[in-house]
């Protein structure tokens, strides 16, 4: 069978082909940046219009107590499912570099007696800069170890390890189980980075006993470019829960305009500053596609269609350097290193395939299962080995 052939007979085959007629997209384009900037779904300027209109122009004022003051809450518990969290433990709010900050400082105080914090040595850069900011400020020195060594590193003087769940250069899937369970062992706290795999695989942050996690929604949840992350605390945490930014959104009572601050109640007690509503509520319409999901078909088709690009590689562009593991301890994109990247990204972009770049030679092809097909994924194998 040709790969044109085999493209046809997947995308015919597949029970998520349907889903791609929510999303608003340009059918001469072939999208590969979901997991930078994820598709609109296309009822989403709509629900926006619906809140301008009649929230922000109709009931004014009103509208933060008909509709808007616990939306971040109430988001939230629409994200829980999608990271394997029970009720009342995740909450929109701020942004993912906020929220961060917050969730890290609160861990290094539950743990203040231990004198560092182990990060990922091939972290997304803004968690390792927000990882040296927080230990200028509390004192604590920070060790970066590559992840496969962080059980192992794990010592007495740890007081929190800091983690993606996946490698954002090369898609590499992390294992959170493990890397939790050894720092469980070892009396330290661990912190996730979700922004690569929420919404691409399935996370189980209830089941591996994490501590914290913090996670974007303008990648694979689609909310939109800014809008707002998700933080999630282990209710066992929450009493205790001693975030820095003491913002009059996590108050108890943040109407009473009290001179003292007075932490909220569970996961609200995780917020800070006034939400942004009209990308708050983007998000909470975004997730609307989710509604009916399977994640566990959601992994095979990623899977799938990581699959078909490799085959793709190997026979249009043999020899490729893919540094993506060919097996499945992946997430839903594919890597290749190849000279001059940049140029050929933009190139790329030049014939309608939308993929990025990552310094210094890195082409990146996210693949959201939601709406990305095989024949867009032959399209972009076939587009690149034409110019390389």
């Amino acid at each position: 069978m040709t790969l044109f052939a085999e493209a046809a007979a997947l995308d015919a085959a597949d029970p998520l082909a349907a889903k791609r007629a929510e999303f608003d997209l340009d059918p001469a384009v072939a999208y590969f940046d979901g997991n930078s900037l994820g598709a609109p779904p296309r009822h989403v300027a709509g629900r926006v219009a619906t809140v301008v209109r009649e929230q922000w122009g109709g009931r004014l004022i009103r509208s933060w107590t008909d509709a808007w003051w616990d939306a971040p809450e109430r988001v939230g518990e629409r994200i829980a499912p999608l990271v394997g969290a029970a009720p009342g433990q995740v909450v929109v709010a701020d942004s993912t570099s906020v929220d961060l900050f917050k969730v890290l400082v609160a861990a290094v105080r539950a743990n203040a007696a231990r004198s560092e914090i182990l990060l990922d040595a091939a972290t997304f850069p803004t968690d390792g800069y927000l990882t040296d900011q927080v230990a200028r400020l509390t004192g604590h020195a920070v060790r970066r170890v590559p992840v496969a060594e962080l059980p192992a590193a794990c010592g007495e003087q740890t007081a929190v390890v800091l983690a993606n769940h996946v490698d954002y250069v090369t898609g590499r899937l992390h294992d959170m189980s493990a890397v939790t369970r050894a720092a469980h062992s070892a009396g330290a706290a661990v912190v996730w980075d979700l922004c690569h795999s929420v919404g691409a695989i399935e996370v189980r942050l209830d089941e591996h006993d994490v501590d914290y996690a913090v996670g974007c929604t303008y990648k694979f949840l689609n909310g939109g470019p800014g809008s707002p992350a998700f933080v999630y605390v282990a209710r066992r945490h929450q009493e205790w829960f001693d975030q820095p930014l003491a913002g009059w959104a996590g108050h108890a009572d943040p109407f009473a305009m009290e001179a003292g601050y007075r932490a909220g109640a569970g996961i609200s007690r995780a917020r800070a500053g006034t939400p942004d509503v009209l990308s708050l509520l983007a998000l909470d319409a975004a997730l609307d596609v989710w509604a009916d999901v399977d994640l566990a078909l959601l992994r095979t088709k990623g899977l799938a269609l990581g699959d078909f690009f490799l085959r793709c590689l190997d026979e249009l562009l043999p020899g490729a350097d893919v540094p993506t593991p060919r097996d499945h301890a992946r997430s839903h994109q594919i890597s290749v290193r190849v000279p001059d990247a940049r140029r050929i990204m933009a190139a790329l972009h030049d014939r309608g395939v939308l993929g990025d770049f990552r310094p210094p030679d890195v082409l990146r092809f996210g693949l959201a299962p939601l709406y990305t097909s095989y024949a867009e994924v032959l399209r972009a194998a076939t587009t690149l080995a034409a110019l390389t």
